[in-house]
């Protein structure tokens, strides 16, 4: 009976491998199997070369977050003070018998950065900018047997960036085998040049790759899916005649009434392409397609489907906290998550080429997208960044990011540029020019704009190219106004805004006093305070910035604004302005580095939702006799009173322009309620009570149910409670971790910008009460078990399901 059973495995097993052989294009992931090494050795190139000694592990892999926090590291805090380097990769792999007959490409989404890829002892090439997706052909370097694929990555010379970019081989690595005449890589552009509610025009324009020596004849068959799988238009094209190395073909379908794709119901469709020699499928290609349209005006701002519509954004760089520079789907969905939650419908990748699969959790989530390419372009902000590469590679990297992304219906601006220097110099007409035209010739179905933040047009060069489809403004909030007035006819959105300094569940009064840290660009800051922390009342700034409240009053005020980008949606590892060491992370989220909001975070809410909002702050656990700033943002009603302790403390209701109300209370223990209401019916209620000593741990996982495929995660918040179960505002307690089962601890965090403590470990100390831990499942089943201790305070444990 096991024979039997044996048999029957192993043939389905054999089945299976000649179905995948069978296809004409597989595309396989291809993290597994690495070996990694820090340090230089030219000689890993040589497939000879013994990596036994090397450690093994699974990509995206990021070094410098596995380091320590050292003000010695050439990164410097900006660039978050952990360290860089020269690593190398190596991968031993073979080819199946059907593979060995193909064409065969490795294909890197991104490697931060100078990376050289070697096959065999073979050098496919470098690719320096460390943003770019790029792919190479391996065919005629390949043997049966073994192969060796090395890696060799230089991310040595610092400073090289205003922020932390990790390093090594940090987003996805893929395997791809085609027939010698296939579509090429990135080789289909899809588009819908004519959108109704009654029918949609789409375009399909596919460029084919023939490494034949003889030219032949194709048929090309286009066809057009729904999201539950049905098919619902197609075009076929026969008889293509092969001319030259690669060729285009151009076809249109039409889509009767289509579901239109809006950042409230992200309805996507799918593009497969077919070839066809004679009966014989010889490659099928898949691309996103989402039908919409859209429209940025002078005086109106943007539509979308014919709706006009607020661009509500956030600028993201994209490190993922303690997990570095390394993609993690899960990680960047919940990143997402939490801006949709707070309103937020739209995201700009500051300041570079995101990963992928940003923008297709973008196309299905709903969110409007401006893909950026460059901090800077021939001028230099850093003396060992883009700048030293830009001349020989920027043509290149510009096209790779278009020809690349331009299939997301997501995306509805290209940014070819932040606050760059060419701005001021004469030189930023050509460029500007250049730029657009690279883009235009790929795409002429999005509008380009740059960030700027040169205010006097006649002085602003790249603005007097006049190349730019759209006016990109950073900051200068109180420009928005008489915008109209001084660029007529010339539409407008706001780039990057705000730059508000805060530190989560830290307070600073008084609350009616905006401070600017630091107070310009040459005066040396002394202010701030000996926790390294910024008010979180929404009244700190950067200098070239605002508050929070003090921009979205203007945005919201004028139709000809489109929209806005706040700098930023969570904080980011290094620029930790306007803190010296040991800050090591930004200031500017909305949300903190391990993804727990800041109050401004429910300001948002409170303007971006429908959702009934009523968040009150701060803390109740002050010295006797203090006075204490109790803010209070809410919606969707008339006022809100307060109470403490049973006693009434008044009503307040938002004046004019008003987007909190506010109560000076003299501080004395007990339990401060809040009520909202609307036609004096309750909408909310808000309870703060003061918390007791630390008594025990609370444990609170946002997904108890996991995918064992090694990649998914749980962010487990932990929360440090009194007896009672209050959350204790001050406390920083050591939690220890200790996991069991079949999966690790990814990271952890406390969101705190100037904690040294690494993020690979399996302790944390709570900041103002919380910290996090990351779980990461393995590739297997079963159950996962988080125990948090610390030192006189009641256990908590959580338990994860792996499937």
């Amino acid at each position: 009976m096991m024979l039997r059973r044996n048999l029957v495995l192993l043939l389905l097993i054999w089945i299976g491998v000649q179905t995948a052989d069978a296809q004409p294009r597989i595309r396989q992931n291809f993290n597994e199997g690495w070996k990694f090494n820090l340090g230089d050795e030219q000689a890993a190139k040589s497939p000879a070369f013994n990596d036994t000694k090397w450690r093994r592990l699974t990509l995206p892999h990021d070094w410098s977050v596995e380091g320590k926090f050292d003000i010695k590291n050439p990164a410097k805090p900006e660039g978050g003070g952990l360290p860089t380097g020269v690593a190398w990769y190596r991968k031993s792999f073979t080819l199946s018998a059907a593979q060995q007959k193909k064409d065969i490409f490795i294909e890197f989404d991104g490697v931060y950065k100078n990376s050289e890829v070697w096959i065999n002892g073979n050098l496919l090439g470098l690719r320096p900018f460390g943003y770019s997706s790029f792919h190479y052909e391996l065919t005629k370097y390949l043997k049966p047997g073994n192969n060796v694929l090395a890696v060799r990555v230089d991310n040595s010379a610092q400073p090289d960036s205003r922020w932390y970019s990790g390093s090594g081989i940090y987003r996805n690595v893929w395997l791809t085998s085609t027939e010698k005449i296939a579509i090429d890589h990135w080789g289909t552009f899809v588009s819908t040049p004519m959108v109704s509610k009654a029918s949609a025009e789409v375009s399909f324009k596919t460029k084919i790759r023939n490494q034949h020596t003889l030219n032949g004849k194709i048929d090309v068959l286009s066809q057009v899916y729904d999201a539950r799988g049905k098919l619902v238009t197609s075009v076929r094209t026969d008889d293509v005649l092969l001319k030259g190395k690669v060729m285009e073909v151009a076809q249109t379908a039409t889509v009767n009434n289509p579901l239109l794709w809006s950042v409230t119901q992200p309805h996507l469709y799918k593009v497969v392409t077919n070839l066809f020699s004679g009966k014989k499928l010889i490659d099928n290609y898949e691309t996103p397609l989402g039908i919409r349209y859209f429209n940025f005006d002078a005086a109106k701002g943007f539509t979308l489907n014919g709706e006009y519509m607020k661009i509500l954004g956030v600028c993201m760089h994209h490190d993922l906290g303690a997990l570095g520079a390394a993609i993690n789907v899960r990680a960047m969905e919940r990143q997402l998550e939490i801006m949709k939650e707070m309103g937020a419908n739209a995201i700009r990748t500051a300041h570079n080429p995101p990963a992928p699969e940003l923008l297709d959790l973008c196309d299905r989530m709903g969110f409007l997208v401006m893909d950026e390419a460059f901090d800077m372009w021939a001028k230099k902000k850093n003396k060992q960044d883009y700048h030293v590469n830009w001349e020989e590679w920027h043509v290149r990297d510009l096209q790779d990011m278009v020809k690349r992304d331009r299939n997301h219906p997501s995306i509805i601006a290209w940014s070819i540029g932040n606050e760059i220097r060419e701005q001021f110099d004469s030189t930023g007409v050509a460029i500007t020019k250049e730029l657009v035209k690279l883009v235009k010739d790929l795409d002429t179905t999005r509008p380009v704009t740059s960030a700027l933040t040169e205010t006097d047009a006649k002085k602003n060069f790249i603005y007097q190219s006049g190349a730019l489809d759209i006016y990109g403004l950073n900051y200068n909030h109180k420009l928005y106004k008489d915008f109209p007035k001084n660029y007529p006819g010339q539409k407008f959105i706001a780039t990057e805004t705000t730059s508000s300094l805060d530190t989560r569940g830290f307070y600073d009064m008084p609350s009616d006093s905006i401070r600017r840290w630091p107070k310009d660009g040459k005066t040396k800051f002394t202010e701030g305070n000996a926790e390294f922390a910024a008010s979180s009342y929404d009244n700190v700034s950067a200098y070239w910035g605002s508050t929070h409240a003090e921009t979205w009053k203007e945005a919201k005020k004028y139709d000809h604004v489109s929209g806005l980008f706040v700098w930023t949606g969570f904080d980011y590892l290094g620029e930790p302005l306007p803190y010296p060491w040991p800050a090591r992370s930004s200031y500017f989220g909305i949300v903190d580095l391990a993804g727990f909001p800041k109050n401004a975070y429910y300001m948002y809410q409170s303007e971006w939702t429908n959702k009934s909002v009523l968040h009150v702050f701060p803390h109740w656990n002050w010295s006797a006799d203090k006075t204490v700033d109790v803010w209070a943002y809410y919606n969707n009603a008339d006022e809100v009173e307060l109470f403490l302790n049973g006693k009434s403390l008044g009503t307040r209701t938002k004046k004019g322009e008003d987007l909190h109300v506010v109560w000076q209370v003299k501080y004395e223990p007990g339990i401060l309620k809040a009520i909202s209401r609307k036609n004096g019916q309750v909408v909310l209620v808000k309870d703060i009570k003061t918390a007791g000593q630390p008594a025990k741990i609370e444990v609170l996982a946002d997904r108890t149910n996991l995918t064992g495929d090694g990649k998914d995660l749980s962010f487990v918040t932990v929360r440090i409670l009194d007896k009672e179960g209050n959350l204790v505002p001050d406390a920083d307690n050591l939690v220890r971790f200790k996991l069991e089962g079949e999966g690790f601890i990814a990271g952890v965090d406390n969101g705190f910008q100037a904690s040294l403590e690494p993020f690979k470990a399996n302790y944390r100390k709570a900041y103002r009460g919380l910290c996090l831990a990351i779980i990461q499942a393995k590739q297997k089943s079963g159950k996962l078990k988080l125990t948090a201790t610390a030192d006189g305070l009641q256990a908590a444990t959580v338990v994860i399901t792996v499937k």
